[in-house]
């Protein structure tokens, strides 16, 4: 059973929610808060898996209150929540330890699938868009090779974390390298531990800030 906190000042948002995800079997909401605040004290009570944190609420921001919930012991992983015209929260999110972003308007079945998602650790929703607006955020150093930051990466891991910055989930990545999807997992995992970041977005920060990839990828 995933166990789910729902942060968002909108009482029929929170509602919404509740009912579309306790419909599945697997997924249990066992907290709601209006705020911030609320939000980092039900963190630390329930011990949910997965967060879904809007952005925008009163006396703590979703960004200040995903902050201190990431400093929990055993933390969750918090999914933002968003809106088209928040565009320049998104990276700051990411930067905070949100393991990715789910816009407010996504149909049911991307709700769901993003909260699976975050519980196994997986990408997370539209990983290309997650890429794209990483790269239009980021203000990567341009330099010549290998960042120093990266060097500690073998040839095959540059190569998996190249195609990570693309969006490609392990499956695609497996296919495209042609070789065993276990095998894609454990170059991600030894990419993740080598960075020490939490999650495949934030190894894709890395990439951009660093410069190994550019604006278009290259």
């Amino acid at each position: 059973m995933i166990r789910l906190l729902i942060a968002d000042d909108q009482e029929l948002v929170r509602t919404g929610f509740r009912v579309i995800l306790e419909a599945e079997g697997d997924i249990e909401v066992v907290a709601e808060a209006a705020n911030g605040h609320e939000a980092v004290r039900q963190s630390a009570l329930v011990k949910p898996r997965v967060v879904l944190m809007d952005i925008r609420m009163p006396e703590l921001d979703g960004l200040a209150a995903t902050e201190q919930i990431l400093r929990q012991a055993d933390p969750p992983t918090i999914v933002v929540l968003t809106t088209f015209d928040q565009n320049e929260y998104i990276y700051r999110a990411l930067r905070a330890g949100a393991a990715g972003f789910l816009l407010k308007d996504a149909p049911s079945s991307r709700l769901i699938a993003a909260v699976r998602a975050a519980a196994t650790g997986d990408s997370l929703i539209e990983p290309s868009i997650t890429a794209r607006l990483v790269e239009r955020f980021a203000e990567p150093v341009a330099a010549p090779g290998i960042p120093a930051q990266l060097a500690q990466l073998t040839d095959r891991e540059l190569e998996v974390l190249r195609a990570m910055t693309r969006g490609l989930s392990n499956a695609e990545i497996a296919a495209e390298m042609v070789v065993a999807e276990t095998t894609v997992k454990t170059h991600v995992a030894r990419i993740l531990a080598k960075l020490g970041v939490r999650d495949r977005v934030q190894a894709v920060v890395v990439a951009y800030e660093t410069g190994f990839v550019g604006r278009g990828g290259a």
